[in-house]
């Protein structure tokens, strides 16, 4: 066989590119981000000309301008007179207030639900299940309206306050409610608490090395409890126990002492808590059901009692099932709290809405709002990844 004879055998042989499917997939992805690239650079070429043919201004140099409006709430100090960027972060404090409540409060609500469901108490089951049962199935929006009407407009007035509770009152204006009297104490038992809270995580590592080293079990659970709970309750006694409170007390047309939340954050935070807590319920019943009822009997036959059952083999186990999807219930939430503008809570949303009027910068506007949600959606996503790989069982 020639050189030229043998140059086109091998030719024949290869298959044409298009034919490669590797080459093919390589050029179907470049040809996608291509068209992504150009439809982006479509929309921000056509928004530059039209911002500049009706003459708006761009950038973030608003920021540092005058507000000149008021906010209702806020948890740090704000007046009209403080910048655009000030009153942005006075909405900023107020999601994030509501948010962190809001995550606690559900995971609490849902997970007793949840172990509700499974009680071997029909009425217990049943009631926890007409619950889960309303609450997922109306949609928030409707459930914000609900609350902020009962709080807002069915409430009577301060004269007529609705009493809850010993010194909690509900009334149009909020709920009010006693809190402690200033005290240089309270700094201190703030501090033991966290010193508390330390201890007991390092006694809980420990405990569970020397566990893994010798068999034998530490009576963690007590021992925590006492120095969470008992350290600073000793403290709180060494300063005297001062637990003066400033009760509120009906003073003409309105409340006076005490503390008090507007109408519109206890209907978010209520709105936000219970829609929630009926999807983290059935989580943790999913979490919980998926452990094999083999482990519950194995347990048992070691002679653990239910409480130990739960805590040492069942929740383990059940928290691989229950820890992504309770990722995406908090990262819901801390969205769903935009919705706060419909009830006239003063949240990011509100007050970026309030800056955009003002200034007519929208899309400077809108791209702090997706930062900020997008940051708080990643940062969440990360501190539950943590967690998940600290809780996830290791194989030996």
């Amino acid at each position: 066989m020639t050189t030229d004879e043998a140059t086109l055998t091998s030719a024949r042989a290869r298959p044409a590119l298009w034919r490669d499917a590797k080459i093919r997939g390589i050029a179907y992805q470049v040809v996608f981000v291509a068209a992504v690239a150009g439809f982006i650079a479509l929309i921000v070429h056509n928004a530059i000309a039209n911002i500049g043919r009706q003459n708006i201004a761009t950038g973030f140099g608003f920021l540092h301008r005058e507000a000149a409006f008021g906010i209702g709430e806020s948890l740090i100090e704000y007046s009209p007179a403080d910048t655009y960027a000030r009153a942005l972060l006075v909405g900023l404090t107020n999601t994030l207030h509501v948010a962190a409540l809001g995550i606690v409060l559900a995971t609490i609500l849902g997970t007793l639900m949840g172990l509700a469901r499974l009680s071997s108490n029909w009425l217990v089951a049943k009631l926890a299940r007409v619950y889960v049962e309303i609450f997922r199935n109306i949609p928030l929006a409707l459930q914000l309206f609900f609350w902020w009407g009962l709080l807002d407009k069915m409430a009577p007035g301060p004269r007529q306050a609705w009493q809850i509770l010993p010194d909690v009152f509900v009334s149009n204006r909020g709920i009010i409610y006693p809190v402690p009297l200033s005290n240089p104490a309270y700094k201190w038992v703030v501090a033991a608490l966290g010193i508390g809270v330390v201890a007991a995580i390092g006694l809980h590592r420990w405990a569970k090395r020397c566990q893994a080293a010798t068999g034998r079990q530490f009576p963690t659970g007590w021992v925590a409890l006492a120095l969470i709970i008992g350290l600073p309750a000793a403290v709180f006694l060494g300063f005297g126990a001062p637990a003066r409170l400033d009760v509120p007390v009906l003073k003409g047309f309105n409340f006076s002492g005490g503390d008090a939340v507007s109408p519109e954050f206890a209907a978010l935070l209520i709105g936000l808590v219970v829609y929630t807590g009926t999807f983290i319920c059935e989580i943790v019943r999913a979490g919980i059901l998926a452990v094999n009822w083999g482990q519950s009997e194995a347990a048992m036959a070691l002679g653990l009692r239910s409480s130990q059952r739960m805590r040492l083999v069942v929740l383990p186990q059940a928290l691989r099932v229950i820890v992504p999807p309770l990722t995406s219930q908090y990262l819901g939430l801390t969205k769903a709290s935009s919705l706060a503008v419909i009830i006239g809570f003063p949240d990011l949303v509100s007050v970026a809405n309030t800056t955009m009027n003002q200034t007519g910068q929208a899309i400077e506007g809108i791209t702090v709002i997706m930062a900020v949600y997008l940051s708080l959606s990643l940062a969440i996503s990360l501190a539950m990844n943590v967690y998940n790989r600290a809780v996830a069982l290791v194989e030996r």
